[in-house]
């Protein structure tokens, strides 16, 4: 098994390199180039390099070339491997995650600012960010979603905290798009309410058993594994949990059923229990307790990721609906040249760029090792309520249209709903940013 693993890093250094050579250059893209993994990452320094190509945004307050270069790999692989069935997925109720999660992780996507040893690419956060906006270009929100919770949302703190074992048998495969993660956290009576948790990890020799349930689970009825957070002792609530890397197909694993939900329909969403199932201690994250710690700061990036991510399908849904009413006539005259239409569009995108210059300001304020816990709720917040502004807005303008399945804006309706309730719902975000602004009364 050593051997084993050791097979697996190398191999994952070797496919790291290779795949850093196919997304350095802008104007060639799949093609192999001079830089190396480590050369990569030096030209991905903080100093803006200015370019004469129109698309790679001059003087970009936060991007490089090389970030654009990522950028348009995966743009090329969306418009290939995923928007093409969307509307299949959408009407399937799923989609293949195995399939394009492996196609993403051969191109390098899933593992943009993981460690080079376990198959990464070893950039910093704002790669990722990146990645996050291009994929707001897919047709739906629900493929986005499973990809972020398999780079964003399962794997932040196993990559940080995770020992090497742990890392070898789970962080590597997910990066190499060989397996699929989940995050099990929300439970019935817990969803933003993280400390109130009830599944329990009962030690028994070198091993937990765990017994509980889990709601709302991402990719859940294809996970391969799971980052569960469950109570390992009776002490406080903010002490008393781990996070546990728990192997989908071990005894006393139920998929109880697959939900139905608004929007969000081509990513599968699961109900869990666990019944007297057996893990080795060995699989628990970091330290034993610290696991409430440790979901908090995988919050932050799961929050600034969902922000990057609904910024670009904002973008989409305002453009969308400036040629649709350019070209639908109302009153002897297109309906975009009427006076209210015209200025609710540009409002609308004057409340985009805005988030887009708060998600900017906390992403570079992150890399550098500050605490970003306010500005990342409140681009949470402004997000959520702002994705909703944006659908209902212009869906209006769309007419009956909008009411049907047939375009985006009604798609995006649905599913930008979420963004208000999870990973921590509009109201916790509001408590969060007073309690940094030492505003809730004392206990």
């Amino acid at each position: 098994m050593r051997m084993r693993g050791r097979t697996q890093t190398t191999m994952a250094l070797r496919c790291g390199s290779v795949r850093l050579n196919a997304l350095v250059s802008v104007r060639a893209l799949y093609k192999c180039s001079s830089f190396g993994v480590r050369s990569f990452a030096d030209n991905a320094s903080p100093q803006r390099v200015a370019s004469s190509s129109p698309d790679t945004a001059v003087n970009h307050l936060l991007y490089t070339p090389e970030h654009f270069a990522l950028k348009e790999s995966l743009r090329k692989i969306i418009d290939q491997e995923i928007n093409p069935y969307v509307d299949q997925w959408e009407a399937e109720g799923t989609f293949p995650a195995h399939k394009i999660f492996k196609i993403l992780g051969n191109a390098g996507f899933l593992g943009v600012n993981k460690p080079v040893e376990y198959g990464g690419l070893g950039l910093d956060y704002s790669y990722s960010v990146a990645v996050s906006e291009e994929l707001g270009h897919i047709r739906c929100g629900g493929i986005p979603m499973a990809i972020g919770v398999q780079t964003d949302m399962t794997t932040p703190a196993l990559a940080r905290f995770g020992s090497a074992e742990l890392k070898k048998e789970f962080l590597l495969p997910s990066i190499l798009g060989d397996k699929v993660a989940c995050l099990g956290v929300s439970e019935v009576g817990a969803g933003s309410d993280v400390s109130n948790i009830k599944t329990k990890a009962v030690r028994k020799g070198d091993e937990y058993v765990i017994n509980g349930g889990k709601m709302w689970t991402t990719s859940g009825t294809q996970a391969d594994w799971m980052c569960l957070l469950a109570n390992t002792s009776d002490g406080p609530p903010h002490r008393n949990k781990s996070l546990i890397c728990l192997p989908m197909n071990l005894p006393g694993v139920h998929i109880a059923r697959k939900i139905d939900k608004l929007g969000m329909w081509s990513s599968d969403t699961a109900q869990v229990f666990f019944e007297d199932v057996r893990v080795p201690c060995a699989n628990v994250i970091g330290q034993e307790g610290m696991g409430f710690t440790y979901q908090m700061l995988q919050f932050q990036e799961e929050r600034l990721w969902a922000v990057a991510n609904i910024l670009t399908t904002m973008d989409n849904i305002i453009q969308d609906t400036i040629e649709y009413t350019r070209q639908r006539k109302i009153f002897n005259q297109p309906v975009l040249y009427h006076q209210a239409v015209h200025f609710r569009l540009a409002e609308l995108q004057t409340e985009v760029e805005l988030l887009r210059a708060l998600l900017y300001q906390a992403t570079a304020l992150y890399i550098k090792g500050n605490d970003v816990t306010k500005l990342a709720s409140m681009a949470k917040l402004k997000g959520g309520r702002l994705a909703r502004e944006v659908s209902d807005g212009c869906l209006q303008y769309w007419g009956g249209m909008g009411f049907t399945s047939d375009v985006q804006v009604s798609r995006f309706y649905r599913d930008a709903r979420l963004m208000s309730i999870g990973a921590g719902a509009d109201e916790v975000m509001l408590g969060i940013i007073c309690k940094y602004m030492d505003m809730l009364p004392k206990k």
